[in-house]
């Protein structure tokens, strides 16, 4: 049982928590609570972290993985954990590795095309709300917020594991092979000339959203086949980037839907 903040595994999970840089560098990420430690693919998970409090109390449910478990004393665990309440169990998984391919795959692909979301809370609502709408990923410019940052992590309440994604050095390049492929764009833009729900999206689809206080760049929205505009009423200039987002891709699967 670990004991001691000065542990070095529990001194490198602390850091895991607050640095980027670092979980790139040990290819991992790291998730919290009962929820995400279920629903976790057995063969992502490396090593699981639990109290003492934790593990007396579901030791002998038939919760564990297989994978190696180190016990640390409530105290530690507290430290450690990046929650002001925490579960009592959090482990370190493998990044996943997608491309691009893997996203536009698919004869009708919904696809959200994010460019420079800050918000970790946002990108994980986009990324939860896309896996109930039915889309098919992801694709994030490199200015937006490391999706393995533990609060987006936790938006996304599991999704994670199932929604594709990738980040992209070039938004060009990816608009490109989205019309190479026949794959609609629609730039989320509150000059857009067309109101979202007037359009098709039965067809292959992708959105995109912009940062949540200056909307999509003119280039990106430009290269787009259509820019579009969400109806505001009142004084309301723009909504919330993860707002947006549902209300898109919502469309899109109530037209599929139907």
């Amino acid at each position: 049982m670990i004991t001691s903040t000065a542990n070095p595994q529990i001194k490198n999970l602390i850091q895991l928590q607050k640095k980027n840089r670092l979980r790139q560098e040990q290819g991992i990420f790291i998730i919290e609570g009962i929820k995400m430690y279920r629903e976790a693919p057995t063969d992502q998970v490396i090593k699981t972290y639990v109290s003492e409090s934790f593990y007396k109390k579901h030791q002998k449910e038939d919760i564990w993985k297989g994978e190696s478990l180190e016990i640390v004393t409530d105290r530690v665990f507290e430290a450690a954990s990046d929650t002001k309440t925490p579960q009592g169990v959090l482990s370190l998984v493998k990044r996943f590795e997608y491309d691009l391919d893997d996203i536009i795959q698919g004869s009708t692909p919904l696809i959200m095309v994010l460019e420079n979301i800050q918000d970790p809370g946002n990108l994980g609502t986009i990324v939860r709300t896309g896996e109930g709408a039915g889309i098919t990923g992801v694709i994030m410019s490199n200015g937006t917020v490391d999706i393995y940052n533990p609060k987006t992590i936790r938006a996304t309440m599991g999704s994670i594991y199932r929604v594709p994604f990738c980040y992209a050095e070039n938004m060009q390049a990816v608009m490109q092979k989205l019309k190479k492929c026949k794959i609609q764009t629609y730039a989320a833009y509150l000059e857009g000339s067309s109101v979202h729900d007037a359009q098709n999206y039965k067809e292959a689809t992708a959105f995109l959203i912009g940062n949540e206080g200056n909307g999509l760049t003119r280039e990106l929205a430009e290269s787009a086949d259509w820019r579009i505009r969400i109806p505001m009423c009142g004084k309301v200039e723009s909504l919330n980037a993860g707002i947006a987002s549902a209300i898109l891709m919502y469309e899109a699967q109530r037209q599929r839907r139907n």
